[in-house]
């Protein structure tokens, strides 16, 4: 039975490996976009878009992965495409599709791992939880030693010159998590939004509806040629492409604000009928009544 399993455990990692492709999206900004599915044990929560982007001195790795194995083989995949080192790997939120290729490149000489201010506490307080369920869930065995956190943290705002490529990092308030970091690459006007952006996916709330819903209304302000979201299709249409997860998150809203005021409990925001968005998103049964929770319990004890 034992044997079963590894040779499975061989074949769906064969498969998740012979199914990774790369893809220019803009001059030097390479992305693998990764499928819109839950974490299992068949993709190893390789689920994630991620990616790279090329200077002329050195390479920047924008989230590594959700094991190991991936990171290795984006790493391979760099290192066939540039010869140009790699320097940085930028985690833009602690979730673990994001963050858990970090240890495939930990041997780079002078390596520099970079994050939101608040991604070194979010990796202690999650770590633990992430390792244990690794496993069962993914079918990897991650340990402490998967968990590589920034050694350079944003608390605000960064520049990386890449050599004649000067990267943008920035910090936000809470919002999809508390531990927000976004990318602009001002050679191409290109915007990597990661978690802060979800096409297709359906938007999954783990820190501040309000927060999210100020930082959609901030960057939506701005033009971009490109943006890249953290699952789904890459977006040359900003920010119509921003306006489904918008209007999802406000009548989110809107609707538990309105229960709450009615004198509503939890158990019956959760038997809401909201299955008008259920056409329109992915995974819509397996993340809404999670977003519901978070909601309410944010918008209960609002002024």
């Amino acid at each position: 039975m034992r044997y079963l399993f590894l040779l499975l455990f061989v074949i769906t990692s064969n498969a998740a490996i012979a199914a990774f492709s790369i893809k220019q999206v803009a001059q030097g900004i390479y992305v693998h976009q990764g499928p819109i599915e839950l974490p299992d044990v068949r993709n190893h929560d390789a689920i994630a878009n991620i990616g790279f982007i090329v200077g002329k001195k050195c390479v920047a790795v924008i989230d590594s992965g959700g094991n190991p194995a991936q990171g290795r083989l984006l790493k391979s995949t760099i290192q066939k495409i540039t010869a140009t080192p790699i320097c940085y790997v930028i985690n833009t939120h602690v979730h673990p599709d994001h963050i858990f290729g970090n240890s495939a490149f930990k041997d780079i000489a002078n390596i520099k791992f970079i994050g939101h201010a608040k991604l070194s506490r979010a990796m202690a307080a999650r770590g633990a939880f992430y390792i244990a369920r690794s496993m069962e869930q993914i079918a990897v065995n991650l340990t402490e030693k998967d968990i590589i956190p920034p050694s350079i943290s944003v608390k605000d705002f960064l520049k990386l010159d890449l050599g004649g490529r000067i990267l943008e990092l920035k910090a936000y308030p809470t919002a999809h998590t508390d531990n927000d970091l976004t990318v602009f690459d001002k050679k191409t006007n290109t915007l990597w939004m990661s978690d802060l952006l979800f096409v297709g996916h359906l938007p999954v709330l783990d820190g501040s509806l309000k927060g999210w819903l100020n930082v959609i209304a901030e960057l939506e302000k701005q033009s971009f040629d490109v943006v890249i979201p953290g699952h789904g299709p890459i977006d040359r249409d900003w920010p119509k492409s921003v306006q489904a997860e918008k209007h999802y998150l406000q009548k989110l809203a809107t609707n538990v604000r309105a229960k709450i005021k009615q004198g509503k409990y939890l158990e019956d925001v959760l038997q809401d009928d909201d299955s008008i968005f259920k056409a329109q998103w992915q995974l819509f049964n397996e993340f809404h009544k999670k977003n519901l929770s978070s909601a309410f319990a944010e918008l209960e004890w609002e002024d």
